[in-house]
This record gives C-alpha cells, structure tokens and sequence, in this order.
C-alpha cells in the first residue's frame, strides 16, 4: 500500500500541475498505471467547476472555455504539447527526419494548428452537449489515458533516453493494467447509480472511448512505427477531444 500511495504521488505530480504535501513521498516508476485514476479525479474536478458554473448560470460557451483553459492549466498543458510536436513530425515527409523536428523546441504552423483544433473541438463539443457534463468530462479523461496505456503496453518506444521511455521499460505487463479496468468500472457505475437516464450516453462512451483508445494509438504507430512521449500526450489529448465530439451525437 506504502508504494502504491507513492506511486500515486508520482502520478500527480508527473501528469499534473496540482501541489502535494512535501512529506508525501513520490515514485515515478510504474506510474503509467495510475493515469486513468488521474483522469478520473481530473474529470470530477472539471465536471464539479462545470456543475457549479451552470448552478450559477454562466452561459455554456463561456463556461466551456473556463472549464478547457482549467483543464490544460492543471496538466500543464503537457499532453497538448505532444500534439504540437506530434503535428510538426507528421509534417515532415521523410519519416527518418520526424523524430528529431519533434525534438525541436520551436513549434511551427502545423503544430499550431493542430493544438488549435484540439482545443476548439473540446470547447465546442462541451458546449453542445446535451447530456451531463460530469460524466462526458469523466468518461473522455478516464479513456484518453487508457489509450495511453494501451500505446505503452502495446508498442515499441523509439527513443531509449526520451521522457517518456521510462513508462515502456518500467511497465510490466498485465499486471499494470487493472487500475485501468477499476477506473474503467467506476466510470461505468457511477453515473447509473447518481443519474440512471444518462445511460445511453454512457453506453455511447465506452463503444467511442474504446474504438478511439485502440484506433489513434494504431495510427499513431502506423506513422511512426513506434511510441514517443509527445505521441503519448497526442494520443491522450486526441482521444478526449474526439470522445467528447462523440458524446454530442447522444
């Protein structure tokens, strides 16, 4: 329990910009296995913000952008810079040359573009929701990161010394997938028992999220016949988005 708690720690601090206590003592290694839960506190959080600003009657499109900007605030916006990263080695022809534009710190217009795109599709999709907000926000940052998982269980990582080759050299296999399938169970339950009329949505969800989950994950590898940790934040923020546009057609 003392090295899950650790583990957990580890997770916050890596996936997210919320402090902890400096007594809580952190262990990056295996923390790929704890990122669905991050989603899942992730989500609430956002969803709470959101149910509190509608109580409040803040129009949906300004309440969106609110609840998006948060969202990239408390991850830093590490995922969303794997997508402009991501972005600009796609837009290179030569596959051999991707990895190291991907390197570059500078972001040029692809990369802009597409991190626009992600965004905008975030804000308007929560703007058309017609279902809760608490459980799509769940739901979408739940399996975003279980397509994360599934890349690091599933692919090669290309580069031994990138930042994220530590989650494919210290993942070990079945055994780090059950936190994913707990998370997968409580976004499941959860909003049966708190709101049993959202469950067409729910449904929905889980058939997107693990069509996404497996789809972007084999694309991305199709293009660069392996995993980066820019591809993983890409495949995270590119699933949410996408779950979320999904979730509108409920």
């Amino acid at each position: 329990m003392k090295q899950m708690l650790k583990q957990i720690g580890g997770a916050i601090a890596f996936y997210t910009c919320i402090p902890l206590p400096s007594a809580w003592t952190l262990e990056l290694n295996r923390i790929a296995r704890w990122s669905p839960l991050i989603g899942l506190l992730l989500g609430f959080s956002l969803g709470a913000l959101d149910l509190g600003l509608t109580w409040g009657h803040m129009p949906a499109l300004t309440r969106s952008v609110l609840v998006v900007a948060l969202w990239i605030g408390l991850t830093g916006g590490l995922h969303l810079d794997g997508v402009l990263d991501t972005a600009d080695g796609l837009a290179v022809m030569d596959r051999d040359q991707r990895l190291s534009v991907m390197a570059d710190s500078r972001t040029g217009a692809f990369g802009v573009m597409a991190g626009s795109l992600v965004i905008l599709l975030k804000v308007c999709a929560l703007t058309d929701l017609s279902t809760p907000h608490l459980p799509a926000l769940i739901t979408a940052m739940v399996w975003g990161r279980i397509a994360q998982v599934i890349a690091i269980a599933t692919y090669p990582y290309l580069k031994p010394e990138g930042k994220g080759a530590f989650h494919t050299a210290s993942f070990q296999g079945m055994g780090d997938l059950w936190p994913s399938g707990l998370c997968l169970l409580a976004t499941g339950l959860y909003p049966y028992y708190w709101q049993p009329s959202v469950w067409p949505a729910l449904l929905w969800g889980i058939l997107s999220g693990s069509a996404f989950a497996v789809g972007i994950s084999y694309w991305f590898y199709r293009q660069f016949r392996g995993m980066t940790g820019d591809v993983y934040g890409a495949i995270v923020e590119w699933t949410e988005a996408l779950i979320l546009c999904c979730l509108t057609l409920v």
